[in-house]
């Protein structure tokens, strides 16, 4: 059996909906598992030197997880991975891994899980399900619990622009570590009121766009923890550009129109024009 998993990257957070907001942007990871092949793991693209080949990968993980949920064994097989998406830089590099891994297992195993049920494996192994509620939804979502999450409909006029470092990297372990602990009622009620105007504008008012990804609960954190991540953060806004950190960072997400362009960044950085991607993980069969 010869079977292809397509998943995207995502930005999660969105400004204010820390742990809950995520967008699938149109730049898909592809693994494709051989049943028939020399068991091994292979990899190509972004990551390809870095990523292990031990079966300790995030795909592997998922596979085996998918597995032990269901009280069956996985039989020998080869995995080879094709990453488009950055590793660590904010775009769900690991959650397009982990869902696709689950769809794999899943399809694999005959085991038939519900978008509900995929949710609730990957929050186990990532921990949150922000990104992998877009990564298996597609579209806007919008995560709470543990294994529920809601697909909303994006303003077909968005034009996301991801910016992506060359060099600087933030673990997602790293950016939460650095999170503080508590945080003020009023910080705590400017994020609540964020974050229901990000809905709005990103489902039907795109000129919002700038005040509702404001936020007071990690973004300065982490855009300290990259200081080039943090100038060009500041240079779009004063460019009146819509802009927020995209997952842990350091890449930045924004909105550009025709008025107020995303002008082409400095060396070290790229700027790749992501539509949403309005399908979630999909299952190639070859």
């Amino acid at each position: 059996m010869r079977i292809t998993a397509r998943a995207p990257a995502t930005s999660a957070n969105l400004g204010p909906g820390f742990d809950c907001f995520g967008l699938a942007l149109d730049l898909c990871n592809e693994v494709t598992l051989d049943t028939e092949l020399e068991p091994g793991v292979t990899w190509e693209g972004e990551g390809a030197d870095e990523l292990p080949t031990d079966g300790t990968d995030m795909v592997s993980r998922a596979l085996d997880h998918v597995a032990g949920s269901a009280g069956k064994r996985l039989p020998r097989f080869a995995l080879h991975g094709v990453n488009r998406v950055p590793v660590q830089r904010g775009l769900g590099s690991s959650s397009a891994a982990c869902v696709a891994g689950i769809a794999l297992g899943s399809r694999l195993l005959g085991v038939g899980l519900d978008a509900n049920r995929m949710l609730a494996l990957a929050s186990a192994l990532e921990g949150h399900g922000d990104n992998a509620a877009a990564a298996i939804l597609g579209g806007l979502t919008l995560a709470f619990g543990d294994r529920d999450a809601v697909r909303l409909e994006p303003d077909p006029s968005l034009r996301p622009v991801a910016l992506v470092p060359d060099d600087a990297r933030v673990s997602t372990r790293a950016a939460r570590a650095a999170l503080p602990t508590s945080t003020s009622l009023t910080d705590a009620a400017f994020n609540a009121g964020r974050s229901a105007l990000a809905i709005l504008a990103l489902t039907q008012r795109p000129d919002l766009l700038a005040d509702a990804l404001e936020d007071r609960l990690h973004q300065r954190v982490r855009l300290g923890l990259a200081p080039e991540a943090e100038e060009l953060f500041h240079a779009l806004k004063s460019n009146g550009v819509p802009v927020c950190v995209s997952g842990s960072g350091p890449a930045l997400l924004a909105f550009e129109t025709d008025a107020r362009p995303v002008s082409e960044p400095s060396e070290g950085w790229r700027a790749l024009r992501l539509p949403v991607h309005a399908r979630g993980v999909e299952i190639l069969q070859g």
